[in-house]
């Protein structure tokens, strides 16, 4: 896996992945940059929320589970002092789907912070980790209305 971050101007980065994709990376105009994009450290959050959303979706499909949507909210903590480091990370998984099971997402969340999801692994390292889990059932919720 390769990945380069190259300087475009001000604090602007342009980060180009080994897979061909691009994006922009810049800081807040107090450290120079112009908000042009996203911080470096949003990255690592949108990486870990990516990464454990794939992990839950894949295990769910697999498991024959009618999954209609994922999101993964991630609100973290970072230390005062550099390197300023995550130091608390909570993750709040909202899944949807038609008769989804409870129990099989609550497993397939499990499964991926403790076993599959890199990014979770690495950075829970250093940060206190913590989840929370929504499944809404499509097939309960029609039947309400």
């Amino acid at each position: 896996m390769k990945a380069r971050a190259k300087w475009v101007d001000g604090m602007a980065f342009m980060g180009e992945a080994g897979s061909g994709h691009a994006m922009i990376m810049d800081g807040a105009p107090e450290y120079g940059g112009r908000n042009l994009g996203v911080r470096p450290m949003e990255m690592l959050l949108l990486g870990l929320a990516g990464c454990t959303g794939f992990d839950v979706v894949s295990m769910l499909k697999k498991g024959r589970e009618n999954v209609t949507g994922c999101e993964v909210d991630v609100e973290a903590e970072r230390a005062t002092t550099d390197p300023k480091v995550f130091t608390k990370i909570h993750l709040a998984y909202r899944i949807t789907g038609k008769g989804l099971s409870q129990a099989k997402a609550e497993r397939a969340v499990t499964l991926s912070k403790e076993k599959y999801c890199s990014a979770s692994i690495m950075l829970g390292a250093t940060a206190e980790m913590s989840y929370s889990l929504e499944v809404i059932d499509e097939l309960h919720k029609e039947a309400a209305e």
